[in-house]
């Protein structure tokens, strides 16, 4: 309300000159017909009037007696039970509402704390099993019985072993073939060199390789064929069928026969290199007779063999290495399962606690709330409107006993009732009535 409203408010009526014995005639009302709310305000009125009187209109007065005048709307406020019960109303069905509130945001808390509880155990449980996978990563090795793989102990060690054997004899191989089908199919022989260095040249690739592609790459790749054929070998045995033991059969017939022939061919020439005219033409029978026929067919078939056996003996081995290493890996796929399983339930911890460090601090602000309403139910609640009504009513009559009673000129007068006007403005202001929101209330704590 600004100060030229309120002037309007508190302006004066003119009135006729009165003699100073007479007093004016009021007219008499009737309490009966007059409304609480009437009644009320011509008390205030009346009050104001005569509270002027005693004090000549005084502005300074009309401060002090204005804190009175709230102070006695006060009790008269908190007298009105029924008033009062009515303005908190509001008030106390929030309280309820914030009450109810609390307790679903409390079992709401509670339920994230369970929730918090296990995830956290999940997380123990995963770290346990996690521990046990690694220690079986490492034992499965030394004991595969124990975790129920048929694989047998230390295989590891015979396959190294396995390995070690299988190079030199690879290396004798590929010599041995080289040498003796160079000597077999291209070689021409010297009869001043001694037998073994006939069989067995040490220079057999060299040559070859002077002597043109075909002879080169014939020396080179025929050992990757008894080699293969070892291969074979160990195919045919992995299943233990008539069929595949026929075929192994087989297979070590071809490689006699094959043996048998380098052997025929590198004695042949041997033969005639050393043969009179009185000598027989050279043939099976005769190369039956001959110890280095069969020295040869030996040094290559029985090492051949031997290499097979050994590579089926290697490969057997790496199998059972496979099965430990596969169970190992199926371990550690798990152990990496179960990490990414770890984080992520650290990160839904972390939302977890979040959410509950969000609802203790909104019950706390939430029991703020209701401990704030409590006060104010507790306390008298002051309706500012009703309250500058009825000030306002005091004020006038303040006024109107200037207006009416005070001899002076009408300078002096306006600059009374401004000064009035000035007090009950500071006043407002100063007991939190002067806003511009009807519905602000003033609480008083009793």
């Amino acid at each position: 309300m600004d100060t030229t409203s309120i002037k309007n408010l508190f302006k004066l009526k003119s009135i006729p000159i009165e003699t100073p014995k007479e007093e004016p005639i009021k007219p008499e009302i009737d309490p009966t017909e007059e409304s609480p709310e009437e009644s009320r305000k011509r008390t205030y009125h009346e009050s104001g009037y005569r509270d002027s009187s005693r004090t000549s209109g005084n502005h300074s007065t009309l401060s002090i007696c204005l804190d009175a005048v709230y102070s006695k709307f006060q009790n008269e406020e908190k007298e009105m039970v029924e008033k009062q019960q009515k303005l908190k109303e509001s008030y106390v069905n929030e309280q309820k509402n914030r009450d109810t509130e609390i307790k679903a945001l409390t079992v709401s808390q509670e339920t994230k704390e369970e929730l918090l509880k296990t995830k956290n155990k999940e997380i123990e449980n995963h770290q346990n099993t996690i521990e046990t996978l690694k220690s079986e990563i490492l034992d499965l090795p030394r004991n595969p019985e124990k975790y129920n793989v048929k694989a047998t102990r230390g295989a590891s060690a015979k396959f190294l072993i396995g390995v070690i054997l299988l190079v030199p004899i690879t290396l004798y191989l590929a010599t041995f073939y080289i040498s003796t089908s160079y000597s077999a199919f291209f070689k021409t022989f010297d009869a001043k060199s001694t037998i073994i260095q006939s069989v067995l040249d040490a220079n057999a690739w060299e040559k070859a390789w002077n002597d043109g592609f075909i002879e080169v790459a014939f020396v080179t790749l025929i050992p990757f064929v008894f080699l293969g054929l070892g291969f074979l070998i160990h195919m045919f045995g992995e299943n233990k069928t008539k069929a595949n033991y026929v075929k192994l059969g087989l297979l070590f017939i071809v490689t006699f026969v094959f043996d048998s022939i380098l052997a025929y061919e590198i004695e042949s020439k041997l033969y005639e290199l050393n043969k009179t005219f009185d000598s027989p033409p050279f043939d099976l029978k005769i190369a039956f007779t001959k110890i280095q026929f069969w020295g040869i067919i030996f040094a290559g078939f029985i090492v051949y063999i031997i290499w097979g056996v050994v590579f089926d003996f290697v490969m057997k081995e790496h199998r059972e290495k496979d099965k430990i290493k596969s169970e190992q890996e199926i371990r550690q796929k798990a152990v990496l399962s179960l990490t990414e399983k770890i984080n992520i339930l650290k990160n839904e911890i972390e939302e977890i606690l979040a959410n509950i460090g969000n609802t203790k601090e909104l019950i706390i602000k939430t029991r703020g709330r209701i401990e704030e309403l409590q006060n104010i139910i507790d306390g008298v609640i002051i309706p500012t409107k009703d309250y500058k009504l009825y000030a306002s009513e005091y004020v006038q009559g303040w006024i109107t006993f200037i207006g009416e009673k005070i001899a002076v000129s009408k300078t002096e007068k306006q600059t009374m009732i401004d000064d009035c006007i000035s007090s009950y403005t500071t006043s407002l202001e100063t007991v939190g009535a002067n806003s511009d929101n009807q519905n602000l209330v003033y609480l008083s704590s009793l």
